[in-house]
């Protein structure tokens, strides 16, 4: 017996926090019974559990996909306003995956679509400090103290952000020119954080890509291509949330 949001997790229906969700607004029922509570366990090999009508089965095949998702797409299953979603790009994929984390709308780049809840939970989960990197296409040039400034973490929400690692591209230090690209490498996940980090310093994004989740990066992938993980990646991925020993963290 388990946890109910835990169960839709590693069944591929939905990262936990959005299996929570789906409890809670009271779409989610046990053997015909429409349950609403959090603590809710349940055997999923002998309980009929269903999400909007839905059987709920086990995993039988785990998919791990990398997509570049472009600008102008949700990262979502499904969208009430009716936009194109990230699944609208995978044509082909049987399993019922979904996508692991964010990209507002207007952002692109990288983002991780599987049915494996253990691993997108530890992904997802702040304790695992994952990095994501993203190039931002910035108004103005930063100087060396703006960056440090979002190097050390700004006050979002009355709360700081975490230490980050920035630095200016190479090829973009012209003083003159009127933007500029930052290369920022960040371990939490706040709401359009990146954007709202480089507006508190004066800099608004004009375009933000993801070029790499944790040891995941692919300069090769086009925005709209999806490919499958290899099994190199997929342990890569396992061990980037694998809690570390005392001597390893020395």
């Amino acid at each position: 017996m388990e946890r109910l949001q835990k169960l839709l997790s590693t069944a591929g229906v939905a990262s936990r926090r959005t299996s929570e969700e789906l409890i809670q607004q009271g779409r989610v029922s046990v053997n015909g019974v429409t349950v609403t509570a959090l603590g809710t366990k349940a055997d999923l090999t002998t309980d009929e559990i269903r999400v909007d009508g839905r059987r709920i089965k086990p995993v039988q095949t785990l998919r791990y996909l990398l997509v570049h998702k472009p600008r102008g797409y949700v990262t979502t299953r499904n969208d009430p306003q009716k936009r194109k979603t990230v699944m609208d790009l995978l044509g082909g994929v049987r399993e019922y995956v979904y996508p692991i984390g964010r990209l507002d709308y207007d952002s692109e780049g990288l983002l991780l679509v599987t049915n494996d809840g253990d691993l997108a939970a530890a992904l997802t989960h702040p304790r695992h400090e994952v990095e994501r990197e993203y190039r931002a296409l910035v108004a103005g040039v930063p100087d060396q103290r703006t960056l440090d400034r979002l190097a050390r973490g700004v006050v979002l929400d009355g709360r700081k952000t975490a230490p980050a690692v920035v630095r200016l591209a190479p090829a973009d230090r012209d003083v003159a020119s009127e933007s500029a690209v930052l290369l920022l490498t960040i371990r939490e996940g706040r709401n359009r954080q990146v954007r709202r980090m480089c507006e508190a310093v004066g800099h608004p994004v004009q375009r933000l890509t993801r070029v790499r989740i944790g040891p995941l990066r692919d300069d090769r992938l086009r925005p709209g291509q999806v490919r499958d993980l290899t099994t190199a990646e997929v342990q890569a991925l396992r061990k980037a949330v694998t809690p570390k020993s005392a001597s390893q963290r020395r």
